[in-house]
C-alpha cells in the first residue's frame, strides 16, 4: 500500500509533522511491528529520497500534512516500500491514494503513452495532471525520460 500512509503513521501517533528520527524507527518498528529498526531507516531514506520527508535541525519533518492521510485499520505496509520506485509507480501511487483504480490508471496511462509516443513516466504525469492530481516534483524525471528516449 501507500508509502505515504507507512510515513504519516508516526506523525500521527505523536500528533506532529516534525519528529527526531528515533522517534520515527521507535513508531514503525516496535509500537506497530511494520519493520525491523533498519528497514524503518530504509522507509526513511526511501521517503527522503520521494520527497515525504525533509531533514531539518536534526528532525525529520513530514513534507505533507500527516493529518490528511487516513491510516486503514487493516493496513500492514508491504516490504515493496522499502525499494526505490520509479516515476511511472509512485505516480500511479499517487492515483490510488486519490481513489483511481489501478487497473483503470494502468490502462488509460498505457493508452495516452501510445496515443501521445511518449515515454511511460510523461504518460503517467499528463494523465494525473489532467486528473487534477500535483505530480509537479515527477515533473522533471519525466521530462528528462523523454529527452533521454529521443
Amino acid at each position: 500500500m501507500s508509502l505515504r500512509v507507512a510515513v504519516a503513521a508516526p506523525f500521527i501517533q505523536h500528533g506532529t509533522d516534525r519528529l527526531q528520527e528515533h522517534a520515527v524507527v521507535v513508531a514503525l518498528s516496535l509500537d506497530r511491528d511494520w519493520f525491523s529498526p533498519d528497514q524503518a531507516k530504509r522507509l526513511i531514506d526511501v521517503a527522503t529520497q520521494e520527497g515525504l520527508l525533509d531533514h531539518e535541525d536534526g528532525d525529520l519533518v513530514a513534507a505533507f500534512d500527516p493529518t490528511d492521510v487516513r491510516i486503514p485499520e487493516e493496513f500492514v505496509p508491504d516490504e515493496d516500500l522499502l525499494r526505490e520506485r520509479s516515476a511511472f509507480e509512485r505516480v500511479l501511487d499517487g492515483l490510488v491514494a486519490e481513489g483511481v483504480e489501478k487497473h483503470e490508471a494502468v490502462g488509460a496511462i498505457n493508452g495516452l503513452q501510445g496515443e501521445l509516443g511518449v515515454t511511460i513516466e510523461t504518460a503517467a504525469v499528463v494523465y494525473a495532471r489532467r486528473r487534477g492530481i500535483d505530480v509537479s516534483e515527477l515533473v522533471p524525471v519525466a521530462r528528462s525520460a523523454l529527452i533521454e528516449e529521443r
